[in-house]
């Protein structure tokens, strides 16, 4: 749940999303046709923003309220929005986009799901005068998250009994009148609470292991779905945390093809993420997540340093894969990074650091201070495996740093560790991760890519298979990259390419494929 209603997903006839710039000192984030007035302004120089990854001019906001509450004691609550195509709300008599937002109203007794409905495309909304649209007199039930369902030609919503470890799925012909469907209960982690489902169809990946796994001649559609569900608190590693269920779903009912539990990110910020839909179903799904968590969000140091408060991660692709000892596990990549790059080529580079290290000075090279680096690990041993690659990024002024390291022997874990910095101490800010990551009998190499930005590391193995998002506040600004390898057997090789990413953030747009998805609502 996020004490705000955040316009970021949108299913409809076309889709066009789109990142803005974040280098100005005062912001722009809307074009001069926007009708709502001046945008908040804010400061995007400072040491700890951010500058590929979106982060809110001040606290939480970018915009004004678009949906206030309606009296003393009532809050607006997550939900979502939707393109109503075909006007199948009735709000809509002239235009094919306008916009219809399903969401949670919270109150001491009682929390219903709510509609308000947007001609000028999601800048302001008027409030549905039958709300609410959904009441089953619970204090616990919010996050709608709808879907157009073209084979039953019906809107679907997943919501959240929270409490009760519940995800509620109901139906609608016009996204006022909803009748429950199912339920689906007791899955996975429980925690205290479900919160922020997502329900979406994925592709799969021919082979996972390539060098390039999502070229679309590598790409199936499939039937399967997730069913991604937040938890908070009660995380492996406190707070909160997202996992999700592979399984089918007939437009009415989810049936997972497992009990496990699969968790989206090893590291400790990344929550709620969010699907973009009306992607073609043979296209890797692309989402976007809170790069944060509620054990501590609160009171980070951007805050008070900054006057702001939490970032999103980098958009995602994503796509299912059957791996070594995993079937259906969700492979997660950056969205592509090249139109960021600083120059054409990588600033640093060696094809020979075997035993060996790469020490590359950024100060003056990435005005950003934002870098990509991906190394490559090849013709590793199956057995009697040793040695280590590591990676740290690091302060020529104040010696604080940020590292990662993979262990090629042994259970092959790998290790990220935040622990060496100094501008920020809380009890709850975990400073270590890890997670094991299985050699490819197949083709005996390991690849890794991380992003690090001022203020925040993403890190993504063995082209997605696990990543892992983590902050991080330094009192000295990053300047400085090491890599480096030690005790590898004889014959192995490793390769790394370093670039510099400019600050603007990553522009997206979708279109839909002629007759693809055009008969929904």
């Amino acid at each position: 749940m996020l004490n705000k209603f955040s316009f970021a997903r949108l299913a409809g006839l076309s889709l066009f999303v789109s990142f803005t710039r974040a280098q100005s000192s005062s912001s722009a984030y809307v074009e001069s046709t926007v009708p709502t007035g001046t945008p908040i302004p804010g400061n995007y120089r400072g040491a700890l923003r951010p500058q590929i990854h979106y982060s809110p001019p001040q606290h939480f906001m970018n915009q004004p309220i678009a949906i206030y509450p309606g009296a003393d004691g009532e809050g607006i609550f997550s939900g979502s929005a939707v393109i109503d195509t075909n006007n199948t709300s009735g709000f809509f008599p002239n235009q094919t986009n306008g916009v219809v937002a399903i969401y949670t109203l919270n109150t001491m007794e009682e929390q219903t799901q709510q509609a308000a409905y947007s001609r000028d495309g999601g800048y302001t909304f008027t409030k549905y005068s039958k709300n609410p649209v959904l009441s089953i007199g619970s204090t616990q039930f919010r996050d709608p998250k709808v879907t157009w369902y073209s084979a039953t030609q019906q809107w679907v919503m997943v919501v959240a009994y929270a409490q009760e470890f519940t995800i509620g799925f109901y139906t609608s012909p016009n996204l006022t009148t909803w009748t429950h469907a199912s339920n689906f209960s007791r899955h996975g982690l429980l925690g205290l609470q479900y919160e922020c489902p997502n329900l979406v169809q994925l592709p799969s990946l021919t082979n996972v292991s390539i060098e390039n796994p999502l070229d679309s001649s590598n790409v199936n559609s499939t039937d399967y779905y997730i069913l991604q569900i937040s938890i908070n608190p009660g995380a492996p590693l406190g707070g909160s945390i997202s996992h999700y269920f592979p399984g089918v779903f007939n437009g009415t009912h989810f049936t997972a093809v497992d009990g496990a539990a699969r968790i989206n990110d090893f590291g400790k910020d990344n929550y709620a993420g969010q699907f973009f839909y009306n992607i073609p179903a043979a296209s890797p799904q692309v989402s976007i997540a809170w790069a944060s968590n509620w054990q501590y969000s609160q009171v980070v140091p951007t805050g008070q340093l900054e006057n702001f408060r939490s970032v999103m991660s980098l958009p995602r692709y994503n796509v299912l894969a059957n791996t070594t000892r995993g079937e259906y596990s969700l492979v997660s990549l950056p969205y592509d990074l090249t139109p960021l790059y600083s120059t054409p080529t990588s600033l640093a580079n060696s094809s020979s650091l075997a035993n060996s290290s790469l020490l590359y000075d950024y100060s003056t090279t990435v005005p950003s201070g934002a870098l990509s680096f991906n190394w490559t690990i090849t013709s590793i041993p199956l057995v009697n495996t040793t040695g280590t690659a590591n990676f740290t990024f690091m302060s020529s002024v104040t010696g604080e740093s940020i590292r990662g390291g993979f262990f090629l022997g042994g259970d092959t874990p790998f290790f990220l560790d935040r622990g060496n910095m100094r501008g920020f101490d809380n009890p709850f800010f975990t400073d270590k991760f890890s997670t094991n990551n299985l050699i490819n009998a197949d083709t005996q190499t390991f690849r890794l890519q991380v992003v690090v930005d001022r203020s925040i590391i993403e890190v993504f193995l063995d082209n997605g298979l696990r990543s892992a998002t983590a902050t991080f506040f330094p009192q000295g600004q990053l300047d400085t990259l090491m890599i480096s390898s030690r005790e590898l057997n004889p014959g192995v090789q490793v390769s790394a390419d370093v670039y510099g990413l400019n600050r603007y953030v990553i522009p997206i747009s979708f279109e839909v494929i002629d007759g693809a998805e055009s008969d929904h609502g």
